[in-house]
């Protein structure tokens, strides 16, 4: 399925750009419940799943809709999705999206050990290879910013970031990496700038963020 408006204003994976003009239609989060019980197997019925699964309770209703947009017509590539979505309509997308939307996230732990290395990547970056503050999009808190669909951080399982920031990291010189972020590459160029102790550090921080 074709969708040139909505793929145009996709941009990113962890932070899509809100730019472009928004085409999505309205969830209906009463309906997207039902419509999402074969989902809750591998993201937990209320969307809090277990790791490495990401958690979409509470995450932003136009950031969960672009990505299952761009899982169903494979500009993102996610194995365990495969044939999850074929049947689903645009409104069925956009009322699963709400459903998870409506959920409240539950928090996680930061490993101590990780904690002061996982809050200087958080909030300061990298400068020395001009690595950006994930709180420049995702905001202090890791709440993201729903109106821009840049995705909510707070309470994610630290592996399944740990995954996205390595396959990130391996989109920016390889196109069987994750290549979602659109033609900036801002998480791109951020994941390369990461080394591997400071992805930890950073998803150990995320995870723990409230």
């Amino acid at each position: 399925m074709k969708r040139v408006a909505i793929a145009f204003s996709l941009t990113l994976g962890w932070a899509v750009s809100g730019f472009a003009a928004d085409a999505s239609p309205v969830g209906d989060a009463a309906a997207g419940k039902s419509k999402s019980v074969v989902c809750g197997a591998c993201h937990g019925a209320d969307g809090n799943a277990a790791t490495p699964f990401p958690k979409l309770a509470g995450q932003g209703e136009k950031y969960l809709y672009k990505q299952l947009v761009a899982i169903q017509d494979g500009a993102r590539s996610v194995p365990s999705m495969v044939g999850q979505l074929d049947d689903k309509s645009d409104q069925d997308l956009a009322d699963m999206a709400a459903y998870y939307a409506s959920q409240s996230r539950s928090g996680g732990q930061t490993s101590p050990a990780l904690m002061a290395l996982g809050e200087k990547v958080y909030r300061s970056g990298v400068a020395a290879r001009s690595v950006m503050a994930c709180a420049a999009c995702h905001s202090p808190k890791g709440n993201g910013n729903g109106p821009a669909g840049y995705p909510a951080l707070a309470g994610q399982n630290a592996q399944y970031v740990v995954d996205q920031l390595r396959a990130y990291r391996k989109g920016y010189e390889d196109v069987t990496g994750r290549t979602t972020d659109g033609d900036a590459k801002i998480m791109r160029t951020t994941a390369f700038g990461l080394s591997d102790n400071e992805i930890e550090a950073v998803a150990s921080y995320i995870a723990g963020l409230h």
